[in-house]
């Protein structure tokens, strides 16, 4: 598993490959995959000149692609305080003064999800302050798009609980919108090598859960052109001469532009190369913290109906400017409000750039969790992907959880999948992490058991979203990648499973293993005891993680 021109000979386990749907063994010949057959054929071309692994069962699939990903969020995240299992003010309290007296400086905490308490209310000012010990504190709510902030933190990001600082999404504890921003910006580490530290935390955990590439949606509010600069430069001095390879980082920058010179000079801007001008550019906020922009009222809070952040005229210029320079557009689209207002842009971009310009530029929608049948056939005649989180309807999906709470009967049908699939609309998946888990196989789970039956998808369907999907949606000019067939790169995980089998999304038919004559290759099973466990990780020939004792 090293660069070069080594030759290595995966047998006596299971590869998914529609070259040959029963292969049970694959060679490859340094960065591409060179053959893939059967274990029978593998015997009698292995030689010396081999290395050979013996999966001993496992089962090898192509990598992973995780569309929609904050890194350096993902990696203060899991260095952080976890709160995801409080459930009640009270015992955030107490998890944070546990964790304030464990050190010092800014304490990072993530996770909390008062949707989940019984009783909703949040602590006061004056209890963070004293569960803390005065500190600077930052506790991210699950969606990251509020948070708690600690009176000390509060005074140093200017948030003084004036008029115009409530305007900004500031109450006296919780922070959204440019009061988030704010608290953010004083908070989150700055030193180059503390923010090198967090990407390398994340992808290197990406990497242990069979992630070859990651898309990285930054913007300014987020974590700022130099955190970018790092981690698309990240690694490649001698710094880190001589550490493991890491998953490959794609990235779009969220910044708004109304004309092509303007598009060009933020590309200029920036310092390195990103896929377009789109991804976490937000048209409204989320459900959690009732800043997704609905149609009509949450039904929770009566009067209110989220946040429109950009108008249609903005978005229309921004995507006809991108279209103009050549590069994806896009942005962040939760409530089906927002979905309009991106609708209404997308013409406008049409009459300003042309129809066919605007199509061949591959525009691209976050989320998209609210759309009706005609705005989903809308999407499809713009040729727009849909960049989508499964695990949010795992999350907050379901009879009595947070979608129907915050919006009824419309929580029904939220997450489209197998609409978007039904109308052409083209597809592929994230996992907003750390929002979500980087966790491919719950991911796609998720799919399978969406809280809409008629929204869900076969296990094969949602694997093709998280892998050759999501190369095609960043336009990948390889076109074999995602694939384990003769001539593709070598990009992989190799998996231990209880069992491969088909799964479909239908429930009134059962997952069956497959007939050897339906030519169908298997995933593994996700209803079994056992979640698929990453035994190893390799892109383009490069080993990014081995599990301890696999392939010695």
């Amino acid at each position: 598993m090293s660069s070069g021109r080594q030759l290595t000979l995966y047998r006596n386990g299971s590869v998914y490959s529609t070259a040959d749907p029963l292969a049970s063994a694959m060679l490859v010949d340094g960065g591409t995959v060179a053959w893939v057959g059967s274990e029978q054929a593998a015997a009698s071309i292995a030689d010396s000149s081999m290395r050979i692994v013996d999966l001993d069962g496992a089962v090898v699939t192509p990598g992973f692609v995780d569309s929609h990903v904050h890194l350096s969020d993902t990696g203060l995240a899991l260095r952080s305080l976890d709160l995801s299992a409080v459930r009640s003010a009270t015992e955030l309290l107490r998890a944070v003064e546990r964790g304030a007296a464990e050190g010092a400086g800014t304490l990072y905490a993530h996770g909390w999800d008062e949707s989940t308490w019984e009783d909703p209310a949040l602590p006061a000012a004056g209890e963070l302050e004293r569960a803390v010990g005065g500190r600077r504190a930052l506790l991210t709510r699950v969606d990251v798009h509020s948070a708690l902030v600690s009176p000390a933190l509060a005074a140093a990001a200017g948030l003084d609980g004036g008029a115009a600082s409530r305007r900004d999404g500031w109450n006296g504890i919780l922070a959204t919108r440019g009061a988030l921003t704010a608290a953010r910006a004083v908070a989150r580490p700055s030193g180059r090598q503390e923010i090198r530290a967090l990407h390398r935390t994340a992808l290197e955990h990406a990497a242990s859960r069979g992630y070859v590439a990651l898309v990285e949606q930054a913007a300014p509010q987020i974590s700022g052109a130099e955190d970018l600069r790092l981690l698309l430069g990240a690694f490649d001095d001698a710094e880190a001469a001589g550490g493991r390879s890491l998953p490959e980082v794609f990235a779009y920058w969220g910044e708004l532009s109304q004309s092509a010179d303007e598009a060009r000079e933020i590309l200029d801007s920036i310092g390195v190369p990103v896929l377009g001008l789109a991804g976490d550019l937000n048209i409204d906020g989320s459900i959690g913290s009732h800043t997704a922009l609905l149609l009509a009222d949450y039904d929770d809070a009566v009067g209110q109906r989220g946040t429109a952040y950009l108008s249609p005229e903005q978005v229309g210029r921004h995507l006809a400017a991108c279209s103009e320079v050549g590069i994806q557009g896009g942005f962040h689209v939760i409530g089906e409000g927002a979905l309009q207002i991106a609708l209404d842009g997308l013409a406008l971009a049409t009459e300003l750039a042309g129809s066919s310009s605007v199509r061949a530029a591959g525009h691209r929608l976050e989320h998209v969790e609210m759309a009706s049948s005609e705005a989903i056939s809308a999407l499809a005649s713009y040729a727009v992907t849909v960049s989508a989180q499964p695990l949010f309807d795992a999350a907050w999906g379901g009879k009595g959880r947070l979608y129907e709470r915050r919006v009824g009967e419309r929580s029904m049908g939220m997450n489209p999948f197998a609409s978007f699939a039904a109308a052409g609309v083209p597809l592929c998946f994230g996992s907003d992490s750390p929002v979500c888990e980087l966790d491919p196989w719950a991911s796609i789970a998720a799919c399978l058991r969406h809280s809409s039956p008629s929204e869900r998808i076969s296990a094969r369907a949602a694997f093709i979203g998280h892998t050759r999907a999501g190369w095609r949606a960043i336009r990948s000019r390889e076109p074999l990648m995602g694939q384990l067939v003769p001539g593709a790169p070598a990009s992989f995980a190799i998996w231990e499973v209880d069992e491969l089998m088909v799964q479909v999304a239908d429930e009134r038919v059962q997952a069956w293993s497959t007939d050897p004559r339906a030519r169908t290759p298997l995933l593994p099973a996700l209803d079994t005891e056992n979640a698929p466990r990453c035994l190893a990780t390799v892109h383009r020939g490069e080993e990014l993680y081995r599990a301890d004792g696999f392939g010695a």
